[in-house]
């Protein structure tokens, strides 16, 4: 789905907690996440550090549209 939304001319950055499933499907902007059935959060934590923790990987996807590539990259 990335690389189709891509081809329209609109960046995309595909979070995943397995980055060479990423890689093999061709997402071109990688970010790495927590786990599969919580990729933004840990409910182990307590609720202010969880926040931090989402807040953090948001940030840096936010930076990972913002940079130009010319090949994958996991951020």
């Amino acid at each position: 789905m990335t690389k189709a939304i891509e081809e329209k001319g609109i960046a995309v950055v595909h979070a995943c907690s397995i980055v060479p499933i990423s890689k093999t499907v061709g997402a071109n902007r990688i970010l790495p996440t927590v786990a599969i059935p919580h990729p933004f959060g840990d409910p182990d934590k307590d609720p202010e550090e969880e926040k931090k923790m989402r807040k953090e990987l948001v940030e840096k996807a936010l930076r990972a549209l913002a940079t130009p590539i010319d090949q994958q990259q996991v951020f």
